[in-house]
């Protein structure tokens, strides 16, 4: 019998930042009984994610993971239900601007055509500080949305990593670091700013083919139409 318990992602998100806002860790690999302490911040991001399913577990709070860890999202929090309650974990060095990947561009346009539910997904995003020593300080933590999150770029309406002409992944704004208003206000800013990166990267013709192809989903799934 499953005695964990479900937990709302803000139930979460509010332990959290109680345990480990302004707390200092380290990154230790072992081996043949030495151990070293790792002041590389390549693999911050995923330590953290790590830490937090043993987080979980301690504090006997429920939760499922796909089988990969590139499979979205991190985390399921609900026993039943694999289409609420999921959460991603990003993290970015709290001395330069984040520039994390939000998600891979084609995967994630793509995804929420067949999944619009992907869209509600909830992120929580870290920002660190690692010293000489390889110390690491967690200094601030937000609860948000993939829209909140997301940039306008100087090239497409949406902040994307671009090389040789092929846009790879999404990357954030800056602002909600300062608090400051975000890019985009809520869902429909977001998906608007995909289908004009769309029909800037791709033509009109399949700009137009996707937003209508997602619109059809997202009303089935939803009940309700969705304009942008």
């Amino acid at each position: 019998m499953n005695n964990k318990m479900e937990r709302s992602v803000i139930d979460i998100f509010n332990m959290l930042k109680a345990d480990i806002l302004h707390k200092k860790g380290k990154i230790v690999f072992e081996l043949s009984g030495i151990k070293a302490i790792i002041d590389s911040l390549d693999i911050v991001g995923i330590s953290i994610q790590n830490w937090l399913k043993v987080w979980l577990m301690n504090k006997n709070i429920y939760f499922d993971m796909p089988k990969t860890t590139q499979e979205f999202p991190d985390f399921y929090l609900s026993m039943n239900d694999k289409q609420n309650n999921m959460l991603e974990i990003k993290t970015f060095n709290c001395t330069i601007a984040p520039s994390f990947d939000i998600a891979n561009y084609e995967s994630f346009i793509n995804s929420i055509v067949s999944e619009p539910y992907r869209l509600n997904a909830d992120y929580i995003i870290f920002s660190y500080q690692m010293d000489k020593r390889g110390t690491i300080t967690i200094n601030n933590a937000w609860l948000m949305k993939i829209w909140e999150i997301a940039g306008s770029g100087n090239r497409y309406p949406l902040k994307v990593q671009v090389k040789r002409n092929t846009i790879y992944n999404i990357r954030p704004n800056s602002r909600f670091k300062n608090n400051a208003q975000v890019p985009f206000a809520n869902k429909e800013q977001f998906l608007n700013a995909i289908y004009e990166t769309e029909k800037m990267y791709k033509g009109v013709e399949i700009a137009n083919r996707w937003k209508e192809r997602f619109k059809i989903s997202y009303k089935n799934y939803c009940g309700t139409e969705i304009k942008f």
